[in-house]
């Protein structure tokens, strides 16, 4: 089961995906049938399907006339969370390790990345119920960072470099008692400066400071473990740059269970009602082969399964204002 959120006649509302052509609109948003799965015990299948209404949309009409959401949101941005742990694919580790290299005084010395990646494979498939190795974990920000489908990414005028990261992104709602459930998955860009990560991975936190998008469409349910898409760049209407991608588990050194327990571990990120987005990493990047994208780039992110890829093209910011703090 898919769902994707649009704007309908001035609300937000979910659709059912009946194919790549059309949608059937629900009674609410998605958020809302959320809380209506957690609050009477039903699974999340039999809420959406009680909240189908008689309303068919035109999905490629609603891409036209920019009216797709993100699938998942809450209706105060600052109640929903961004993050993401990298290093976490298997493959992921050579690029960051090439663009974190240091001087090294023996041969044998492994990189911080290096070291880390291979604290995952070691251990970040632990036993059921059982913490494993901790990933590497980011912010990137609240709700406001997000991007719809479709939608332009802003590049801020300070920023040396606008590259994607093709992911999986789990999405969250925090029951009131505190409990995480998982509404789905969707396909995510996580979207980096990767020269300022390379300057100095130390600056990784900067480097992640910045937009994202993820959709257009949520999986509901179990997700396969092995999962293959594509990745590319379109450049004035031809494809300058293309790569397919791997994710799911059997591509993985960490379970996904791993990462959200070392996420939701925290008693900050089970706030009662919030909404949380986790990119889960990747192994494939475009500045790894020496792109350097451009005003107009359009990113296409495709993963089958999932329906729709995810499309967003770049904006470069022409300035930024020096930010200056009064004192009262």
């Amino acid at each position: 089961m898919r769902l994707i959120q649009c704007h309908h006649e001035g609300d937000t509302r979910a659709a059912l995906v009946d194919d790549s052509r059309s949608v059937r609109l629900l009674d609410a948003d998605t958020y809302t049938l959320a809380r209506r799965s957690i609050s009477s015990g039903k699974p999340l299948e039999q809420v959406i399907e009680a909240a189908v209404t008689e309303t068919v949309l035109d999905y490629q009409r609603l891409i036209d006339e920019r009216c797709l959401l993100p699938p998942l949101s809450h209706p105060d941005p600052a109640h929903c969370l961004v993050t993401g742990t990298g290093l976490t694919h298997l493959g992921s580790a050579g690029t960051r390790s090439a663009m974190h290299a240091k001087v090294q005084d023996e041969a044998t010395e492994l990189t911080d990345s290096m070291r880390m990646f291979k604290m995952g494979v070691e251990g970040g498939k632990p036993s059921d119920n059982e913490p494993g190795a901790q990933p590497e974990w980011f912010y990137k920000g609240d709700g406001s960072c997000v991007v719809p489908p479709e939608a332009a990414l802003p590049v801020p005028e300070f920023a040396k470099d606008a590259g994607e990261e093709p992911e999986l992104a789990g999405l969250y709602v925090i029951g009131d008692d505190g409990q995480p459930w998982r509404v789905g998955y969707a396909i995510g860009n996580e979207f980096s400066d990767h020269v300022t990560e390379r300057y100095n991975y130390l600056w990784l936190a900067h480097s992640k400071l910045r937009a994202c998008s993820f959709g257009p469409e949520l999986w509901i349910g179990d997700l396969p473990e092995q999962l293959e898409g594509t990745s590319r760049i379109i450049r004035d209407g031809t494809t300058l740059w293309e790569k397919p991608f791997l994710t799911g588990e059997a591509n993985m050194a960490h379970s996904l269970a791993n990462l959200e327990y070392h996420h939701f571990k925290y008693p900050s990120f089970r706030r009662p009602g919030d909404v949380h987005v986790h990119f889960f990493g990747t192994a494939t990047l475009s500045f790894a082969d020496g792109i350097q994208t451009r005003e107009g780039d359009c990113f296409e992110i495709d993963l089958p399964v999932f329906g729709r890829p995810l499309r967003n093209p770049l904006h470069f910011e022409s300035q930024s204002p020096y930010v200056t703090v009064s004192a009262l």
